[in-house]
């Protein structure tokens, strides 16, 4: 299934823990530095496009 699909398949219904979401990234086919990038991220740290869309106002 496409990503969203798969995530969709990981998350509904079910408690979402930091071990689940680390654990669904190591199975994603993407370069180990992305991984990486992808499972240092935290809610307190990844802002997204927050900070651009901000200065649009």
């Amino acid at each position: 299934p496409n990503p969203y699909e798969r995530l969709k398949e990981l998350t509904r219904g079910k408690a979402i823990t930091r071990e689940s979401i680390q654990a669904f990234i190591q199975t994603l086919e993407l370069p180990q530095e992305e991984k990486d990038r992808l499972l240092a991220m935290t809610p307190g740290s990844y802002t997204g496009k927050a900070e651009e869309l901000a200065r649009r106002i």
